[in-house]
């Protein structure tokens, strides 16, 4: 079959980009080896976060660092036998969060992040799946007085800077916000911007169908077979071989086992999440999702229950799940809010794919005509698909880019 864009990875970034390239008149195959948003965009905290104008930084605080080196805490785990292979990107990452150097990663990651609103607006109003944002931003919790001031100048800075918006709340405002709290807060930063997503898979599901019904093919294939052929890309999937002009990958934390065999293998490592879903006992609610700042997991409604979702565990890319961090989470989530039972069978697991210079890998492939990348979003895959999509489209189809995309270059690395 021939097309002129294979797309490789049918996640929300994979999603996004083949409607940006349908918008444009492309004839696009999107390729994956499970259906649409069945991977890593599947478990997330829901939330398209327009306030996150200041990338996740590698911790440069010796007593944080101690603290994480001893192993025991919920927001950041690791597997011993994996820290060899991580140690040089990791490395990496802690020197890309100098001040001087973060700087930079900020500048990049917030002209992404503040047009992640509109974006994905657009194409939810399209797909008629608006009734799954729910413009009510997150709380941010504090237990402390001066975490909920650090916050705050944290936010005011975001504002400031960014134009990101928040409200801030002391303990009876937060209390009187969330009635079903049962532990005593300092107070929280309330993220008014965000918006709040009841069903990550189903908005993935809806933007595929959006594609599909513009004329888009979704295929069941194997992306590390895909080579040179001819002038263009082919690969092969359940139906046969596909052949296209042009073709991306965008395979989030797996993307590399395909772009090494083209000779390009940048530091892209993963941060591995997991989540459960549980009941409210009686009649409690919760009304927005809220983050406990000072463990570092997440409480949000979804249309499944209350899912918490857990901070990053660095360990091989292959090494079966453990997730000690909802084991750890769970007692303390369930000081916060009245949990019942669980309601998933077992833990759902992903991995955000990570550069350590905090900002996706976007644009042409060095020295291979036709091929293009589009991964490494990190936290923010769900958040950034419709921005970078838009972004790597316009390169693609020759449009000037509404945004700088030298800062997003493979070439970097």
């Amino acid at each position: 079959m021939g097309r002129d864009v294979i797309v490789l990875g049918a996640g929300i970034v994979g999603i996004s980009l083949a409607l940006q390239l349908q918008r444009r008149g492309r004839d696009v195959v999107l390729v994956d080896r499970q259906g649409p948003g069945e991977g890593t965009s599947f478990g997330n905290a829901g939330l398209i976060q327009r306030e996150a104008v200041f990338p996740h930084a590698f911790p440069r605080d010796m007593s944080q660092l101690m603290r994480i080196a001893r192993n025991r805490s919920i927001d950041a785990v690791y597997q011993p036998m994996a820290m060899p292979a991580l140690a040089s990107p990791l490395l990496q990452y802690w020197r890309n969060s100098h001040p001087d150097r973060y700087e930079r990663a900020v500048m990049g990651h917030a002209a992404l992040i503040m047009t992640c609103i509109d974006e994905h607006m657009a194409l939810a109003q399209e797909a008629k799946a608006t009734d799954l944002l729910r413009p009510i931003g997150y709380h941010a919790m504090h237990a402390t007085q001066a975490g909920l001031d650090a916050a705050a100048a944290k936010a005011e800075a975001a504002h400031q800077r960014f134009g990101v918006n928040y409200a801030l709340l002391d303990g009876a405002a937060l209390s009187a916000a969330e009635p079903h709290l049962l532990a005593e807060k300092a107070g929280a930063v309330h993220w008014t911007d965000p918006l709040s997503v009841s069903d990550p898979h189903g908005l993935s599901v809806a933007y595929a169908n959006l594609f599909v019904a513009g004329g888009g093919s979704l295929a069941i294939g194997d992306a590390t077979t895909l080579e040179r052929h001819g002038g263009g890309w082919r690969v092969q999937t359940d139906a046969g071989p596909v052949e296209a002009a042009e073709a991306v990958v965008a395979l989030g934390a797996f993307s590399t086992t395909v772009t090494q065999r083209f000779g390009y293998a940048p530091p892209l490592f993963g941060k591995r999440g997991y989540h459960m879903h549980y009941r409210l006992r009686g009649n409690a609610v919760l009304n927005r999702p809220m983050l406990d700042s000072d463990t570092g997991f997440m409480l949000a409604p979804m249309r499944n229950g209350i899912r918490l979702t857990t901070g990053a565990e660095f360990a091989r890319r292959d090494a079966p799940p453990s997730p000690v961090q909802l084991e750890r989470a769970e007692p303390v989530a369930r000081t916060l809010l009245p949990l019942a039972d669980r309601v998933d069978e077992a833990a759902w697991m992903g991995v955000r794919p990570a550069m350590p210079d905090m900002l996706p890998v976007l644009g042409p492939a060095p020295g291979h005509s036709g091929l293009w990348y589009c991964f490494g979003h990190a936290h923010q895959g769900l958040t950034l698909g419709p921005s970078t999509g838009r972004l790597v489209a316009e390169m693609m189809t020759g449009e000037t880019p509404f945004l700088d995309p030298l800062p997003y270059r493979p070439e970097r690395f």
